[in-house]
């Protein structure tokens, strides 16, 4: 006779596992650059954006305009190097303490922008090199004859002086204010920063240099004989 604990056991389905199936693994393939591609990242470096065209640098730096550029770097770097010896012998021949500072204050600038152009010049992969400027030439002797021709000591020295001194401002001013529109239209962004920071400070020194002959020096000088 079967139990029916036997019945059952008899009955039940044994537990079947179905096997787990893997799905191998696929790689993609790894796609070697193309030269097409390769070439495209080299023209990239050798490129630059100017609005919206793109240049090429090696066609900029051939360029009359690139080339004028860098003359004229070359000029104002020969001409801040002959103001810092131009301006110690204004310091030393001024007559008001006013005068002598502001000559001292500039010429520590001065030295600063000689420092700048030298960075100027390696943003655009050039040599820092000097050019004979004749025009600063000429400013700077027309200052030294001020200095024979007035009396030591004098007001009028240093009236005279300042007009000097402002003539050589007047033409950093102008070279500069040209200089940075020329690097922004070449797509100099950061060379263009530095000259318009250079072309603030020439400014600020012209500013005061009026302000010093204003306050009392042109009316002192009225009063000599």
């Amino acid at each position: 006779m079967i139990t029916k604990s036997q019945y059952i056991m008899a009955t039940k389905t044994p537990d079947t596992k179905t096997p787990e199936t893997k799905t191998p693994e696929t790689k993609t393939p790894e796609t070697a650059a193309t030269p097409e591609a390769v070439n495209a990242g080299s023209a990239s470096d050798s490129s630059m954006k100017v609005d919206n065209a793109t240049v090429d640098k090696n066609e900029m730096k051939n360029s009359s305009l690139h080339k004028f550029f860098v003359s004229s770097l070359k000029d104002i770097y020969f001409a801040e190097n002959a103001i810092v010896e131009a301006l110690s012998k204004m310091e030393e021949a001024a007559t008001t303490e006013e005068l002598k500072e502001a000559f001292e204050d500039h010429q520590l600038q001065t030295q600063k922008h000689i420092s700048r152009l030298e960075k100027i010049f390696r943003l655009i992969d050039e040599k820092p090199e000097k050019k004979e400027c004749e025009a600063i030439k000429g400013i700077i002797k027309e200052g030294e004859e001020i200095i024979k021709s007035t009396e030591e000591g004098s007001m009028t020295r240093d009236a005279a002086l300042i007009i000097a001194a402002q003539k050589v401002e007047h033409y950093e001013i102008a070279t500069y204010g040209g200089l940075a529109q020329l690097a922004i239209t070449m797509g100099h962004d950061k060379v263009a920063d530095l000259l318009e920071t250079t072309l603030q400070e020439e400014e600020d020194t012209d500013y005061n240099l009026t302000d010093i002959a204003e306050t009392f020096i042109n009316f002192d000088a009225e009063q000599e004989d």
